[in-house]
């Protein structure tokens, strides 16, 4: 990723690309608005630094081609002028900051990594928004929306070389993304090394990632080489890496920046070449302010974030994941189990499970050592923390006829349990339309039960949850787009 520099002032120029080249960022430079354009058509640029005051053409000229062009860039004004007026005419024009002469190094730097990385979350998210051409869930297991999201991420980040950031509570799986990451990437025939920063002493945490030689500490008998030694052309995932003490944040700044190790012991330097992916169940920025992180440092990891959803956020991939766990623990204790009752499901998606996938793997292996299947019933679900198994059966209304298999599945003998109300549907309407009126009144006839709802209109449960969040991102869309028109709005007339 490179950054074009447009000024023409040749010894600001060169003040720039040097503060930029130390903070390890690529540039180039051009002294006119026509030369600039011509190098943007060509591609291979991220970001530009543009003067305003050129030669053949305004800044604002330029910032207009750019946009007419729709070409793929970041833009930062870089100007003498510190007026208020001059900043919004840029904003408007599409430029993303305002920088004014003379400009401090480290704004310059901290402005054009942001502008970078903007550019960087730009590309990603061009590639969420594409259609797949081949499912993989790279050895999660859910179907939900936040989760076909976080695949996307995954194939988009991979064929980078840029660190890897993934924030999650604990349980969520962020050792499988980063797996994953690294099986999707380059480097899938080279070393994945994760290191796990809070199992590790304090006192052996730089070891473990550098390295030592023989005699460096006590206990050190011969060279060992550390992580990050091993990982050489491949990835090396530190996880928890909020745990780090500040003097380790800045050993490991330090190797980042010049892609160097140095034993602990020794004096010589061995270059290698890693991909960094991090975790931590923490929020980094809070860390940051609250002094337990180095700024430097989460700016320079913080580069392509991925964050995992809590499992309480996944909908149906709740029951998707407990029948995967239910099967594949099953035939470990050779015991043949085949599913959930409807009550089960339900205490199943009203747990907040707050350990997360970790605690879904756990709860399903002790229900299959200490049960005999075939159906999981609410009192084999004990386990599940803070929750009292309710064995009662809730009778539904079904209307007639109603399939024995139902009978059974809700509890009643006798086979009608009552009248399902009226609902009326409108002709001229859509299929979707029509459909989710229909699905909705059921749901609310089976007190919003959706796994009695599924069982009634004879459909999958995950496919009720999966059109439930459709529809909310549908609404979320609506909502968005009535904000913008009354800001356009309130903009208009204040313009007025």
């Amino acid at each position: 990723m490179k950054v074009l520099i447009v000024e023409d002032a040749l010894p600001l120029a060169t003040v720039y690309g040097h503060q930029l080249s130390r903070a390890g960022i690529d540039t180039l430079h051009v002294e006119t608005g026509q030369d600039a354009i011509d190098r943007l058509r060509k591609g291979g640029i991220s970001v530009v630094l543009l003067d305003l005051q050129l030669p053949d053409m305004s800044g604002h000229d330029v910032l207009t081609l750019i946009g007419e062009e729709q070409l793929p860039v970041t833009v930062v004004v870089v100007t003498s002028s510190g007026s208020i007026k001059t900043a919004v005419e840029a904003m408007q024009a599409g430029a993303y900051d305002f920088l004014v002469k003379p400009v401090a190094e480290e704004r310059l730097v901290t402005t054009t990594r942001n502008a970078l990385e903007r550019e960087t979350l730009t590309e990603v998210v061009e590639e969420v928004r594409k259609p797949t051409t081949q499912k993989t869930n790279h050895g999660f297991v859910g179907s939900s929306l936040p989760m076909t999201a976080v695949y996307k991420m995954i194939e988009s980040v991979a064929r980078s070389n840029a660190s890897v950031f993934i924030t999650g509570e604990s349980g969520t799986g962020k050792e499988v993304c980063a797996e994953a990451i690294h099986k999707s990437s380059p480097r899938v025939k080279k070393p994945f090394v994760p290191l796990n920063c809070a199992a590790i002493p304090k006192d052996l945490i730089e070891s473990e990632i550098f390295g030592h030689v023989k005699g460096a500490f006590t206990g050190a008998t011969s060279d060992r080489d550390g992580a990050a030694a091993r990982a050489d052309s491949g990835t090396l995932f530190l996880d928890e890496i909020c745990e780090l003490e500040l003097n380790l944040q800045a050993k490991l700044l330090r190797f980042l920046q010049s892609g160097t190790v140095q034993k602990v012991g020794s004096d010589s330097l061995k270059k290698i070449d890693v991909r960094i992916v991090c975790a931590t169940n923490r929020d980094p920025l809070e860390e940051v302010e609250a002094g337990r992180f180095r700024e430097d440092l989460y700016y320079r990891l913080h580069v392509l974030p991925i964050g995992l959803p809590p499992l309480r956020a996944r909908g149906a991939d709740i029951l998707e994941l407990a029948r995967h766990f239910l099967l594949q623990f099953g035939k470990e204790e050779q015991k043949a189990f085949e599913g959930f009752s409807v009550e089960a499901e339900e205490m199943l998606l009203g747990h907040s499970w707050p350990g997360n996938v970790r605690e879904m793997q756990n709860t399903i292996r002790n229900l299959v050592v200490l049960n005999e299947g075939p159906i999981v019933e609410t009192d084999m679900l004990s386990t599940l923390a803070g929750r009292v198994p309710n064995t009662a059966r809730e009778t539904v209304a079904v209307p007639r006829p109603v399939p024995e298999s139902l009978n059974r599945s809700f509890g009643s003998e006798s086979g009608v349990a009552g009248d399902w109300p009226n609902i009326t549907l409108s002709l001229g309407q859509s299929y979707d339309t029509l459909e989710r009126q229909l699905i909705e009144a059921t749901i609310d006839a089976c007190g919003g039960s959706l796994p009695k709802t599924a069982r009634v209109l004879e459909v999958s449960p995950s496919t009720l949850y999966r059109k439930k969040e459709i529809w909310a991102a549908q609404e979320d869309e609506e909502a968005q787009s009535i904000e913008t028109d009354d800001e356009a709005s309130i903009t208009h007339a204040v313009e007025n």
